[in-house]
């Protein structure tokens, strides 16, 4: 059982993760002629909860159940990975990335995500305005916009030949070389970094 836990606890392959994460569509289609796709669920637990009457919540969303048991599923597969997975490792990042993020400010690479900008203590700061909930704000229209999220339009739309899914997933990558090579310097200057 410890060589099981130590081999599920190490990064896998992208040889291993890229097939598994690509037989997902074909495996959703054969097996239930479902698509794959994060965003709907959100759309989904509002039809759920929100009183009848808002028309883009009027449907029957109880035929959508498996897509909300997928995102509980991921959420409880987080959890056991992040508490009882965990590999205890320092998160390997290239050291030329580490000295660009240096230049902004970005200095404490311990966790998933920098600490210097996703912490508790910056939840009520202008970081904390900015990342949190512009930056919230932004993902949630962009994915509404373009009819779905990166998951949803890259996995499954373009693995099914589909037009839109091509041209929003273009738009995602454009967003975000955008935001890294363009306008992350002046917003980290913006909010004190």
């Amino acid at each position: 059982m410890n060589r099981f836990i130590e081999w599920i606890s190490q990064p896998w392959p992208w040889y291993v993760a890229g097939p598994m994460i690509g037989l997902t569509v074909p495996a959703l289609l054969i097996l239930g002629n479902k698509t794959f796709g994060i965003s709907s669920s959100l759309r989904h637990i509002c039809a759920a909860c929100v009183p009848a009457g808002i028309p883009f919540f009027s449907y029957n969303w109880k035929k959508e159940v498996w897509n909300l048991l997928f995102v509980l599923g991921t959420a409880i597969g987080g959890f056991i990975a992040m508490n009882f997975l965990a590999n205890p490792d320092t998160i390997v990042i290239s050291e030329a990335t580490q000295s660009d993020l240096a230049a902004l400010g970005i200095t404490d690479f311990s966790a998933l995500l920098p600490a210097d900008i996703f912490s508790w203590s910056n939840l009520f700061t202008a970081k904390g305005l900015l990342f949190f909930v512009v930056g919230g704000f932004l993902v949630g229209f962009g994915t509404r916009y373009a009819g779905g999220c990166t998951s949803g339009h890259a996995i499954m739309g373009i693995s099914s030949l589909q037009w839109p899914s091509l041209v929003a997933t273009i738009f995602f990558m454009i967003g975000g070389f955008l935001m890294t090579h363009v306008l992350l310097e002046p917003l980290m200057k913006l909010v004190g970094f």
